[in-house]
């Protein structure tokens, strides 16, 4: 399978976005392109769907995404990534608060691991997940760069106080 890749800048650095024929299939920062997968093709300044999407959300100028999707996961981490994107931009939820809407309510840690495992950052937004006593918890690109996400996302919608 043939995956297109192209990045943009954010205030965290090169956002990385792949997409394959069937859509987006992973976002994320810190990609090394001497390790992009066999069958992966950097295509610098292309300008996709998900490519402008992304630079308006980082404009402050998009607050919901309407991209098709390439998730591969397990049957539970696709309920989880569905559960994300009902999130409302500028708003938090808990690990354990998503468990509980899922019906399971001690699943909190497997929740947080398919959080961690969520191949489509920003897009599903992970980031919006926090600790149940408001801290910012784990995030692959680093609390800085989750702060940064949220502190974003508040400021569009006109928050005053950043998120500690």
């Amino acid at each position: 399978m043939s995956i297109e890749l192209t990045s943009i800048q954010t205030f965290a650095g090169p956002l990385w976005i792949a997409e394959s024929a069937r859509g987006v299939c992973r976002v994320g920062f810190g990609f090394e392109l001497a390790q992009m997968p066999s069958g992966w093709r950097h295509t610098p300044g292309k300008s996709s769907r998900a490519v402008i999407q992304l630079d308006e959300y980082f404009a402050g100028a998009r607050q919901h995404f309407d991209l098709t999707l390439d998730l591969q996961g397990t049957a539970f981490q696709q309920r989880v990534w569905a559960l994300l994107q009902t999130i409302d931009y500028g708003t938090t939820t808990s690990y354990g608060q998503l468990a509980k809407t899922l019906g399971k309510p001690g699943a909190s840690r497997a929740v947080g691991s398919a959080n961690a495992n969520n191949p489509i950052a920003i897009v599903v937004p992970c980031h919006r997940v926090i600790a149940s006593n408001g801290g910012l918890a784990g995030f692959a690109w680093g609390t800085d760069t989750k702060r940064g996400l949220l502190d974003l996302e508040q400021r569009v919608i006109g928050c005053a106080q950043p998120v500690s």
